[in-house]
């Protein structure tokens, strides 16, 4: 059992994360999808926070439980705040059959920003959205 989380790390001030916007492309989730949010330095001291997007797959054989997809440093002031982004391609929303079939599953996902994994009690959002047709993509 690993003693820190991936995505730990040491900061002297507090940074916040604002709740997400998901938005699909065109044509539905499949095809990609952005995830923005506001970052903010609640803190009284500068610091650089990096922000890193997770993306937990639907149930299916094969996927990984979660995958880190995103990742921006944001160096922010004492009470700044930023709006981050992160363009998802479907690609980055794929899994690899056993056959090597690469596919976007139709599914509901979940998608978390934050300072580290989900679930080790660091700031961040989470948000969940669905694919509602699978899509196969070139090897």
């Amino acid at each position: 059992t690993p003693v820190y989380p991936f995505g730990h790390g040491l900061s002297y001030t507090k940074f916040g994360y604002a709740p997400l916007t998901v938005t699909p492309a065109r044509g539905g989730a499949e095809n990609g999808l952005r995830v923005t949010t506001r970052l903010i330095n609640q803190g009284d001291r500068p610091g650089e926070e990096v922000a890193q997007l997770y993306l937990d797959f639907p149930d299916r054989p094969g996927t990984p439980r979660i995958a880190l997809r995103g990742f921006q440093r944001v160096a922010l002031r004492p009470g700044e705040a930023r709006s981050v982004t992160f363009d998802l391609s479907p690609r980055d929303l794929s899994s690899v059959a056993l056959d090597g079939a690469r596919s976007v599953a139709a599914g509901t996902y979940r998608v978390t920003v934050g300072a580290g994994q989900p679930g080790t009690g660091v700031a961040g959002q989470t948000a969940s959205f669905t694919a509602r047709q699978s899509a196969e993509l070139p090897k």
